[in-house]
């Protein structure tokens, strides 16, 4: 328990200097980026004097410390700046956005690990049978099906040929919840069976390892059942590996949420990034970046965090 509290305590401290490191590192991306803010806010046809004034104002001019410093004082006060005219407030925008995102994500993740256990542990338990040779065959072509692509079947398939689903926008779960699950299912969906097909073949893998080690034929062979054995043993310590993957996959999941945005008209990150880099709008594509990106480092604590707790080994060091 001692063990476990130090090394959590040790990922917790790390979490600060993550976040600073993610917050420079967008900071001097955007600077270097091709857009001149007084140009991108005041038009092609402004004067140069009209553009300096605005440098000034904005402090645009200032040495890049003193911009970055200025940036995080804002941060801190969740000031992300303002939109290209018609001005309007980045941090709200997001506020409002992010949320959505957030919510396509965890459907997306929820969904993958459900598949991905179901599958997994059924062709680990049929091993080198027909259940095991079709789930192996389906996932191949899971992880090699992009989610865009997988989208836009979907789309064709369930929302215009058969009308199941609707083919995009987005329904508030406070007005309709059914409403609600219908315009998530084909983006989660979507978000969901590539990483889902990924982690079936893990956690095949780490069931089949932890099948053949001698402790289960030992607990089988001195009367246990079998099911027990698999359900309280194998199956804690088999999803080990698969946490540690799943990790690696959430970045590509919060990507991928914001590409299935777009797909499906859903107002959050990705419609945020689009019309940021559509209109130039670098206090918007910043923010956006910003928020995704920081998110992405909690959620990586966090699935690092339940690592810990699963894996025996770590909590006893």
């Amino acid at each position: 328990m001692i063990a476990l509290l130090r090394l959590t305590g040790r990922r917790l401290v790390a979490l600060p200097v993550m976040v600073l490191g993610v917050t420079l590192l967008v900071f001097v991306v955007m600077r270097f980026a091709p857009t001149d803010a007084a140009t991108n806010a005041l038009g092609e046809s402004a004067t140069d004097a009209a553009k300096a004034l605005y440098r000034a104002q904005h402090g645009l001019d200032d040495p890049m410390l003193v911009q970055y410093g200025r940036f995080l004082v804002g941060l801190v006060h969740g000031d992300l700046g303002m939109t290209v005219p018609p001005a309007q407030n980045v941090s709200g925008l997001v506020a409002n956005a992010f949320p959505l995102t957030m919510q396509l994500t965890f459907m997306g993740l929820i969904l993958a690990v459900v598949l991905s256990l179901l599958l997994g542990v059924t062709a680990a338990l049929y091993r080198d049978r027909w259940p095991d040779q079709v789930i192996r065959v389906v996932s191949i072509a899971g992880v090699a099906t992009p989610s865009f692509w997988l989208a836009v079947l979907l789309i064709q398939q369930f929302a215009l040929r058969w009308t199941w689903f609707p083919s995009g926008g987005y329904v508030n779960p406070a007005d309709s919840l059914s409403g609600f699950l219908q315009s998530m299912a084909l983006p989660a969906i979507s978000l969901a069976v590539p990483v889902a097909a990924s982690l079936t073949r893990v956690v095949r893998t780490a069931m089949v390892e932890e099948l053949d080690r001698d402790y289960v034929r030992t607990a089988i062979g001195s009367g246990i059942p079998s099911v027990v054995v698999v359900g309280r043993n194998v199956l804690r310590n088999a999803l080990i590996t698969p946490i540690t993957v799943l990790g690696l996959r959430i970045g590509y999941l919060m990507g991928g949420a914001i590409i299935i945005e777009v797909i499906f008209d859903l107002p959050g990150m990705g419609k945020l990034i689009l019309n940021g880099v559509t209109s130039n709008d670098t206090a918007l594509v910043q923010g956006v970046t910003l928020t995704v990106a920081l998110a992405f480092v909690v959620v990586n604590i966090l699935v690092d965090l339940l690592y810990l707790v699963v894996n025996p080994r770590i909590r006893t060091v």
